[in-house]
């Protein structure tokens, strides 16, 4: 264990911290991309976020369709690195550069439409309030991982704490909802 994992761990038993995992103890599990918060995204019915997250490793249609319905651990077992080369990921055949403000978005807009259909998420994140929010076991190299712990814990973080404010319209991110059918992040 690090140091800093242990400084962490310090800050979770003084109450001050989750480290989400999908091995820890509530709400850390359920907040873990690997817990199966079913949501649907983009007309796509996602079986948990790690399955999204992997999804977007393979060009094929079909085959992200399939990976993006998994949950947790069989969606992880179908990760390719293949993207790493050229940092680009796929969704519904559009290319999308992972290192971009653009794949930020987009994955914001997925945890956003994860958060506001999935109550037990909805639920294990809010519960979280005050509190900081750690992925200890994640991979911090942006080139090496479909998302980093500073992700994940901005993006947890960001819905935690606009939700409060939504009836006060200040939220800094929000769907909006082109007559397309696709949705954007804003803010």
């Amino acid at each position: 264990m690090t140091i800093r994992q242990l400084y962490i761990k310090g800050l979770v038993l003084l109450g001050k911290a989750v480290d989400i995992w999908s091995r820890g103890e509530y709400p850390a599990d359920v907040l873990s991309n690997l817990c199966s918060n079913g949501f649907r995204f983009d007309g796509m019915d996602c079986g948990s976020m790690e399955g999204f997250l992997q999804s977007l490793k393979h060009r094929d249609k079909d085959k992200q369709r399939q990976i993006c319905s998994m949950k947790g651990r069989n969606a992880k077992k179908r990760s390719s690195r293949g993207w790493q080369t050229d940092q680009i990921v796929w969704w519904k055949g559009n290319t999308i550069d992972r290192q971009s403000k653009d794949f930020f978005d987009f994955v914001c807009a997925a945890y956003m439409a994860m958060f506001e259909q999935n109550e037990r998420l909805r639920t294990a994140l809010m519960s979280t309030r005050g509190k900081m929010l750690y992925h200890s076991h994640g991979e911090s190299n942006p080139f090496m991982t479909i998302l980093t712990e500073k992700e994940l814990c901005q993006i947890l973080t960001a819905i935690r704490d606009d939700y409060d404010k939504r009836d006060k319209h200040s939220c800094r991110m929000k769907i909006i909802f082109e007559e397309d059918g696709k949705e954007e992040i804003e803010g």
